[in-house]
């Protein structure tokens, strides 16, 4: 399962909750530049729409092979989950202080799938302690590797 893309921000912004796996709706060019890694998850977020999931502002930059003539890198892409899923995501995205994010994109197989998160919003403070100790664990590990031959 070759990771293609994370969206890293999702994690630094956000405590997970629950994560998806969905297979989402490409072209043709648009899966080879995925498979490429032209994919950026940065910024993008998923809605409801009517009875349907989608993947909004995903930017996937054109295929330069292609013959693309009005070709827009940020349309809506409908994600593929199965009917227990699609319900679970509509109540969690109406339910107050909930959001439902892209964590990353990768290959199983021939498929392109998308990792989704449901996400509640980390406070100012909880990302500054977060760091606090990722900073004193690579201070330990340093200590730790310089003791040790």
């Amino acid at each position: 399962m070759p990771t293609l893309t994370t969206n890293k921000k999702a994690f630094h912004d956000y405590h997970i909750l629950e994560k998806y796996e969905a297979g989402i709706v490409l072209t043709g060019p648009e899966v080879k530049s995925t498979k490429k890694g032209q994919i950026n998850l940065k910024g993008s977020y998923v809605m409801t729409k009517g009875n349907e999931i989608c993947l909004i502002n995903c930017h996937i930059s054109p295929y330069r092979m292609a013959n693309l003539k009005n070709y827009k890198p940020t349309r809506d892409r409908k994600l593929l989950l199965n009917k227990k899923e699609i319900s679970s995501l509509i109540g969690k995205l109406q339910s107050k202080g909930l959001t439902v994010l892209p964590l990353s994109v990768y290959t199983k197989g021939s498929l392109v799938k998308v990792e989704v998160g449901v996400a509640k919003g980390k406070k100012e403070y909880d990302k500054r302690e977060i760091i606090k100790k990722r900073e004193s664990n690579r201070a330990i590990q340093r200590a730790l590797r310089g003791k040790i031959p």
